[in-house]
């Protein structure tokens, strides 16, 4: 009696196998792209795992888009960094031999601690920086620094000359060459041709008195 019970038990395993076989054995052709669910780009490079098929993975292309076989019922994670997971499972009652999907993932806003650097190691190490720091000038002192006879003869030294000194400059050259060529011809102990008629006359006088 034992044995006819085994050899049914045995009977009906091997016909339920015999029927989820086919089903499972049953390949799909699993296509999609990966977007952005903000922007609607293009994620590339995304890691897709088949967790159904001891984790079998794949990588979509620089366009996002990928294509492989699955069997009905695989569950299917897709993961890329500064990207949350997302996983989706093939529909058993597919009909086609074709299941396309638009897989769109959202960004992972990590938010971390705030971090206070301090420059000193120790407490002493602050206090000694802090009584050895020099205090910096208040707006007075530096107006008496920049106002010193020191700086304002290094700033006579290097700033240039503005407009108004050039002109001024400029009036003042072209005054001293009208006066100096108005001299040059008024002037006769400056013309050199004065001078000449000046010794002929000596000479001429001198003639006359030796003639005499």
């Amino acid at each position: 009696m034992r044995y006819c019970v085994a050899l049914i038990c045995l009977f009906f395993s091997i016909a339920s196998f015999a029927q989820q076989k086919p089903a499972r054995e049953k390949l799909i052709q699993f296509s999609g792209i990966i977007t952005d669910i903000d922007s609607a780009n293009v994620i590339p490079y995304v890691t897709i795992t088949n967790l159904s098929a001891k984790s079998k993975r794949i990588a979509a292309d620089y366009r996002g888009y990928f294509t492989f076989i699955v069997n009905p019922g695989d569950t299917i994670l897709f993961t890329a960094i500064g990207y949350k997971k997302f996983s989706t499972v093939i529909p058993e009652g597919t009909p086609d031999s074709k299941y396309t999907i638009m897989v769109k993932l959202k960004s992972n806003v990590i938010d971390l601690p705030s971090v206070r650097v301090f420059p000193w190691a120790t407490t002493e190490e602050f206090t000694r920086e802090f009584l050895s720091m020099k205090l910096a000038d208040d707006d007075m002192a530096i107006a008496k620094k920049n106002l010193s006879r020191s700086s304002i003869d290094g700033l006579i030294q290097t700033l240039p000359r503005d407009g108004q000194e050039i002109g001024s400059q400029n009036y003042r050259y072209n005054f001293d060459r009208m006066i100096n060529k108005n001299m040059v011809q008024t002037n006769p102990l400056l013309n050199p041709f004065a001078w000449g008629k000046l010794m002929q006359q000596i000479f001429d006088g001198d003639k006359k008195r030796n003639e005499n």
